[in-house]
């Protein structure tokens, strides 16, 4: 089990309560929703070190000093503890995870340029001045397990999305499961919450963007066995593989039926409906910061806070640039937090 001393419990705690001061969560989003243009949201978000560039290069810009400002205050927290768990890091590290994934498909699609990634610093493990040979990238991590014989590169579909993700949320649960249990309550919820809902998420995807049946899903859902009985966290997205994608009350019975787009409308009497899985992320996602935010201050020095502190960040990184993407398409903040259901 990690042992970590009060001081380092206490300095962390104070100094993530106040990053979490001049963040966007909680009543401070409200302060997103005035912004029309790009240029507002890049003063509203860096008033200090905003930019006058051209909305078309501000666009990548932004999102990646966005990330950057959610890396680094992320890293500051991590740095608190001279020995941090490995859960922590491998926290930090699902950056490198999605970046990992769009140097592989930008190699695949045949860009000129690589894809910007995060700086992790001491923490990084992809050496991404490598690509596009993305062997030599990933040689010597963990990443080779997508490597087949000769360093032929494994991809079909999305196979290669899926056993990053396995592996990640394994290795993440692994790291969990090896702190003490009184530092782990409120995250082991979170994250058996989250799993079990990414699981959902991806069957409701599988189902209706490609059309795939339920022996074809089953093998790209995450199976972690958690909680005292030893139940699967994929066994939530094994139980709606057979409900029907466009009869709402079937699915009156499935645990997480509140995240589902409502039922609404009737065209010649007849109810149409039909399982919508970017809905259904949103107000997952929605779930998920809820219960961060509201178990951040519960056990002030428990490193649940921290987890819960790592997990408000990610919200708001995803928030911000998901404002900015929306704001390059013509649309308007508050719309673009209506549709994601971020809310204070």
């Amino acid at each position: 089990m990690h042992s970590i001393n009060t001081g380092e419990r206490s300095y962390a705690y104070s100094k993530a309560c106040g990053i979490i001061g001049r963040s966007f969560v909680g009543k401070r989003i409200r302060n997103l929703e005035s912004v029309s243009r790009l240029s507002e949201l890049d003063r509203m978000i860096f008033p200090d070190t905003s930019r006058d560039l051209p909305e078309k290069e501000l666009v990548v810009d932004l999102e990646n000093r966005i990330v950057s400002r959610a890396v680094n205050s992320i890293i500051s927290i991590i740095n608190c503890f001279d020995d941090p768990p490995v859960f922590f890091v491998l926290l930090l590290r699902g950056f490198e995870y999605a970046d990992i994934k769009s140097a592989i498909l930008s190699v695949f699609d045949k860009e000129t340029s690589p894809p910007a990634h995060a700086d992790l610093g001491r923490f990084q493990t992809v050496n991404f001045s490598k690509w596009p040979d993305i062997a030599a990238m990933i040689k010597g991590t963990e990443f080779s397990l997508i490597l087949k014989d000769k360093d032929t590169l494994a991809k079909e579909d999305i196979t290669l999305e899926t056993v990053l993700d396995i592996h990640y949320y394994k290795a993440l649960w692994k790291s969990l499961m090896d702190l003490p249990h009184s530092d782990r309550v409120i995250s082991e919820k979170i994250l058996s919450d989250e799993i079990s809902l990414k699981n959902s998420c991806l069957a409701l995807r599988l189902r209706t963007y490609y059309n795939m049946s339920a022996k074809e899903i089953k093998p790209h859902l995450i199976d972690i066995q958690a909680g005292g009985k030893k139940l699967s966290l994929a066994d939530d997205a094994v139980r709606c593989l057979d409900l029907p994608l466009d009869e709402f009350p079937a699915w009156s019975s499935w645990r997480w039926k509140k995240f589902l787009n409502p039922a609404s409308g009737e065209i010649s009497g007849l109810r149409h409906w039909h399982a919508d899985p970017r809905y259904f992320q949103n107000t997952a996602s929605r779930y998920l910061y809820r219960l961060a935010k509201k178990n951040f201050h519960l056990h002030p020095f428990s490193l649940d806070s921290i987890f819960c502190f790592i997990k408000l960040k990610l919200f708001e990184e995803d928030i911000l640039t998901s404002g900015v993407e929306g704001l390059n398409m013509g649309m308007s903040n508050r719309d673009i937090f209506s549709m994601l259901g971020a809310e204070s």
